[in-house]
């Protein structure tokens, strides 16, 4: 039997004795998988998340970490999960080294293994030099960078994150991205929630959206890109184009005197897309996506979903 990072099966939460949160949610991670949890503000996510790190307590369904039962484990399930929440919470007047080295006394590492540990992802996400401020004087994203290394602090087998680029600058995002990326390679599983779909489609090589407590799309995400009904493009060419060429393997569209719209039909290729063009001597001198795969499907399946949950 295939061991499993998580395993969710069933899940439920009823608030309030008449609101269903949360209404038979399965969720398989494996071991490995940059998963993606996407969804609207009160979909659902944060109930989740919030049931995997003990903070909310589930009505009824089964969570194994690892072949962990939850209801039974929860003491060693803790040592296997870091977790980045979206608010900061941590203590204003300590430094940098004093809340990772606190964090670290919560697992019973010993003060030279944590300033050990902390001296290697805090050089990793450049904040050695700050070792020593006070974490109400550092910038949003240093407070971010901060939150990751306490949740990597006594080595996880995975790590959850809620929202872990919000508010900052791209630049930094993408220095996170890739250092999450990396994190991911070297053996840890992680889950992603987030508001940035382009996050998602960098980073996770899974997806499961949830709509109204419900999980409305789960699967691999290559496969999503590979079989999502339409690529649409913005495609400017070098004259303007008078007669449409016609293909059954693309749509085109004029939108402007020398850009076109072009839909990819039936897997159709930007190498398919380049060679007709080639063949019917249009010269193209700029293409880009119309929109992310991931924002178009993501858009199309939650306007699809509108049941209600209240009992």
């Amino acid at each position: 039997m295939n061991m499993k990072a998580i395993e969710i099966i069933k899940l439920n939460k009823i608030y309030n004795k008449n609101f269903l949160a949360l209404c038979n949610i399965n969720i398989n991670v494996e071991i490995g998988d940059f998963f993606a949890l996407l969804g609207p503000n009160g979909a659902g996510k944060s109930t989740i998340i919030g049931i995997l790190t003990s903070l909310i307590k589930k009505t009824s369904g089964k969570i194994f970490f690892f072949g962990y039962d939850f209801d039974y484990s929860i003491n060693i399930i803790k040592k296997f999960v870091g977790f980045v929440p979206q608010e900061f919470n941590f203590n204003y007047f300590e430094t940098i080294l004093e809340i990772i080295i606190n964090q670290a006394g919560y697992y019973g590492i010993t003060k030279k293994k944590a300033l050990n540990i902390a001296e290697y992802y805090l050089n990793k996400l450049d904040l050695w030099k700050y070792k020593n401020t006070i974490s109400r004087n550092l910038s949003g994203g240093m407070r971010r960078k901060l939150m990751i290394i306490r949740a990597l602090i006594h080595n996880p087998k995975i790590l959850i994150l809620d929202e872990p680029t919000a508010g900052i600058d791209i630049e930094l995002r993408y220095f996170i991205w890739n250092f999450l990326s990396d994190l991911n390679k070297s053996g840890v599983t992680i889950i992603l929630t987030t508001h940035y779909l382009e996050e998602a489609e960098f980073l996770c090589n899974k997806i499961s959206i949830i709509n109204k407590g419900e999980i409305v799309l789960n699967t691999l995400l290559e496969d999503l890109i590979f079989n999502f009904k339409k690529k649409t493009l913005i495609c400017e060419v070098l004259e303007e184009i008078i007669n449409l060429p016609i293909s059954d393997r693309f749509k085109i569209y004029k939108i402007k005197e020398k850009v076109l719209e072009i839909i990819l039909l039936k897997k159709s290729t930007f190498n398919d897309l380049f060679n007709f063009f080639n063949e019917k001597n249009i010269n193209i001198i700029n293409i880009k996506n119309k929109t992310s795969y991931l924002e178009e499907l993501f858009i199309n399946t939650i306007n699809k979903n509108n049941k209600g949950f209240y009992l």
